[in-house]
């Protein structure tokens, strides 16, 4: 993996070419995906918007992730801290716009020109930014208060970014994992992404290290094997978790959803297959909330192809995933998902032939293939949580409640970790306040306890550094 390039903050005033200066760049970046042609009603809202301090702000958060594709680093203040003289601004140009970079990441550019899928990637993060700001919130179409508004809303940021493939058969995988995973899983991953490539799937992921990469690269080869054209990497992602894991370089997607509800609700829409690999409190949290849609009463009759797979090294990883899951979901849980270690063809197979149940599944309903509308996704896993200390200790983690409503809020409390971790505003909560407190029955806060010490002595919460636990499970 590459590393990430120490800047020399003695950088010369900016110019409209790219100029390499020990380990920053200066430059003025042209539009690529779907930005250049724009009206001045346009390119003025785009101008006005960004003015302002908050979404300023987020553009030049985003944009650094973007800059720093390939970083190991997991931590949104390490990248500003490596680059704090960055910043980005939208400059009107021949009825479109520019962005100028300053004290942007020399790694992002090759003699003096900035790398085409980077450059994609940024107006990506700009396109979204923009889009959700201007054109999502305050309409009353796209009302995040309710059910339908949300959806409504998931689905034209969709639209928006070209993602939705109206006359493409289904063949969209998911594949969630995590960003801080061993050699032997990497590479697994790979393997299973060629597997997936050589019958022509394409690949969705969070858009991050790790598993996020592996399936992607793999996927590569055997695309250029079978002479897969326009093959789809899409990438996924919100911006508290864009700002510390950069996109991979494969991605040649890029969405960036307003936040972890909403990105999740993306996933289960687009996709016709879904496959977990050996990761951390994120990657739990995505199989929480895939198993709280399959446990909700109206989704009985959704196919939904779901396969937990990893290397033999990662055994004991899914055998204590699965007990954790029957304990406190039941055992009719495991009813849900396949386990295939050491698979990878097999792994395919199934993602092959499950996702053709999904393709008659839509023909019987007059569903689209690019959109799963006919799914429902309950109210507790499509509002935002905020993970305040007050939020996370009032979690109902109790029996006597709907499994899916229990696994509604598990998922909440593997977010307020994740957000804990990593992100910018959950990082400073803990800093104020101390560890969030987490409080339940005593069987199933045991059994979380145990699973998160062990996710910790695995090196699975933190890619670099020491982790030091943002909880406190109380048994």
């Amino acid at each position: 993996m590459e590393s990430p390039v120490v800047p020399d903050t003695n950088i010369p005033a900016s110019s409209t070419d790219a100029l390499r200066c020990a380990g920053t760049v200066d430059a003025l970046v042209s539009p690529r995906g779907g930005l250049d042609v724009l009206s001045r009603a346009e390119v003025a809202r785009l101008r006005d918007a960004a003015a302002g301090s908050v979404l300023h702000d987020l553009l030049r958060r985003c944009a650094l992730a973007v800059l720093t594709t390939g970083s190991t680093l997991d931590d949104a203040r390490a990248a500003a801290a490596l680059y704090p003289d960055f910043d980005i601004h939208i400059r009107p140009h021949d009825r479109g716009i520019k962005l100028e970079l300053r004290g942007a990441p020399a790694q992002a550019f090759v003699d003096g020109q900035v790398i085409r899928g980077v450059a994609e990637l940024l107006f990506a993060v700009v396109r979204d930014i923009i889009y959700v700001t201007t054109e999502i919130e305050g309409d009353p179409k796209y009302s995040f208060a309710s059910g339908g508004g949300i959806t409504s809303a998931v689905f034209e940021i969709l639209r928006n970014a070209h993602i939705l493939k109206p006359r493409s058969e289904p063949n969209l995988v998911v594949c969630w994992g995590g960003h801080s995973i061993s050699r032997e899983e990497y590479d697994y991953t790979k393997t299973v992404g060629y597997e997936l490539g050589l019958r022509g799937l394409d690949i969705c992921t969070g858009c991050g290290p790790g598993a996020m990469k592996g399936p992607m690269k793999g996927a590569t080869i055997a695309h250029a094997k079978q002479r897969k054209s326009d093959p789809r990497y899409i990438g996924l992602t919100e911006p508290g978790i864009i700002a510390a894991e950069s996109p991979n370089p494969i991605v040649n997607h890029l969405v960036i959803l307003p936040d972890i509800e909403k990105r999740l609700e993306a996933f289960v829409r687009l996709g016709h297959g879904f496959i977990v690999f050996p990761g951390g409190v994120g990657t739990c949290e995505e199989i929480l909330f895939i198993l709280g849609l399959l446990t909700w009463p109206e989704n009985a009759a959704e196919p939904f192809p779901l396969v937990f797979t990893g290397p033999r090294e990662s055994a004991a990883y899914f055998e204590r995933i699965d007990r954790f899951l029957r304990l406190v979901l039941g055992e009719d849980i495991a009813k849900r998902y396949q386990i295939l270690v050491e698979d990878p063809a097999g792994v395919a197979r199934a993602m092959k032939a499950g996702i053709g149940k999904v393709r008659q599944r839509r023909i019987q309903t007059q569903d689209a293939y690019f959109f799963n509308w006919s799914l429902a996704v309950p109210d507790d896993l499509q509002h935002p949580f905020e993970p305040s200390h007050a939020a996370m200790a009032a979690l109902n983690l109790h029996r006597g409640q709907p499994i899916h409503q229990l696994a509604a809020n598990l998922r909440r409390a593997f977010s307020g970790i994740v957000a804990g971790n990593v992100k910018e505003e959950g990082m400073k909560c803990i800093e104020r306040e101390g560890p969030f407190e987490i409080h339940g029955d005593a069987d199933i806060m045991q059994a979380l306890d145990e699973l998160l010490k062990a996710f910790v002595a695995q090196g699975r919460m933190k890619m670099s550094g020491e982790y030091k636990p943002c909880y406190r499970v109380v048994v």
